[in-house]
C-alpha cells in the first residue's frame, strides 16, 4: 500500500486543487502558467498511450513519482533527478524574529519571477502565486527572501518556492520562512511536506530541525513530447 503522498500531483487534483485540473478522470495536470506537474494514476506501461493522445503538445511537463517513470520513445526526457520527499510531522518552529514577515500578493509578482529565476527553487510562473500563502522578507523595497505553498491534499500541504537572494544568505532567511509557512499550514489543520534535492544537505539538515523526515525517494522527471 503506498501513500497518498507518493503521486502527489495525481492525489492533489483528485482533492483539494481539482479546481486546477484541465484534463480529466484518468489524466491530470495544471494550467501552464502556474505548474508544469501532470499526474497518471499508476504510470503503468499501459498509461503511456493515453499521455501520448491526451497530453498538449506544446509545453514542457513535470513529475515527480514514488518510482523511476521509462518513458517511451514517443517522449523526451530533459531533465531527470532523484530528490528526497519529507513530511513534517512532528513541527519544531523557531523562535518568533523580529524580521518581518510579509504576505506576497499580485504587485509582487515581478519580484517573486526575478527571485526565483536567479535562485532556481524550482518551477515559479505568472500564476503560481495562486496556490496561495506565499510570504516572503523585504530589504526596503526589494524581496530578498520568499517561501509559499504548492500542491494541496485533503490532509497535506507542500512547502516550496524557499528561495533567498545569494546577497542575503546566512541569516536563516530560509529557516524563518519556512517556520512561517509551516505555521500556516498546521493552523489550517494540515500536515506540511516538501521536496528536496538528496545533494541539498544544507536545506535537507535545516529542515530536519523544523521537524520533517525524509519519507521517501521521488523520481522526478522533466519530459515533453517529441
Amino acid at each position: 500500500m503506498t501513500h497518498p503522498l507518493h503521486n502527489p500531483v495525481w492525489e492533489a487534483l483528485s482533492t483539494h486543487q481539482v479546481f486546477f485540473n484541465l484534463g480529466n478522470d484518468m489524466l491530470k495536470y495544471y494550467p501552464a502558467d502556474i505548474c508544469p506537474f501532470v499526474g497518471l494514476n499508476n504510470w503503468h506501461d499501459k498509461d503511456f498511450a493515453l499521455l501520448e493522445s491526451a497530453l498538449p503538445a506544446n509545453r514542457t511537463f513535470s513529475v515527480p513519482f514514488y518510482k523511476e517513470i521509462h518513458f517511451p520513445d514517443a517522449f523526451e526526457v530533459l531533465f531527470a533527478i532523484p530528490l528526497y520527499q519529507m513530511i513534517c510531522n512532528h513541527f519544531h518552529p523557531v523562535e518568533k524574529s523580529t524580521q518581518h514577515i510579509v504576505p506576497l500578493t499580485e504587485e509582487h509578482i515581478p519580484q517573486m519571477l526575478t527571485l526565483t529565476e536567479q535562485t532556481k527553487p524550482g518551477p515559479f510562473y505568472q500564476r503560481t502565486i495562486e496556490f496561495g500563502n506565499y510570504h516572503g522578507i523585504f530589504d526596503g523595497d526589494k524581496l530578498v527572501s520568499m517561501a509559499g505553498q504548492r500542491m494541496q491534499t485533503h490532509t497535506h500541504t507542500e512547502v516550496s518556492a524557499i528561495c533567498t537572494d545569494p546577497a542575503y544568505s546566512g541569516r536563516s532567511y530560509a529557516k524563518m520562512l519556512t517556520s512561517h509557512i509551516c505555521s500556516l499550514i498546521i493552523d489550517a489543520g494540515k500536515i506540511p511536506f516538501l521536496h528536496v534535492r538528496q545533494d541539498n544537505t544544507s536545506a535537507i539538515g535545516l529542515y530536519k530541525k523544523l521537524g520533517f523526515e525524509i519519507s521517501t525517494e521521488i523520481f522526478f522527471a522533466v519530459f515533453k513530447k517529441k
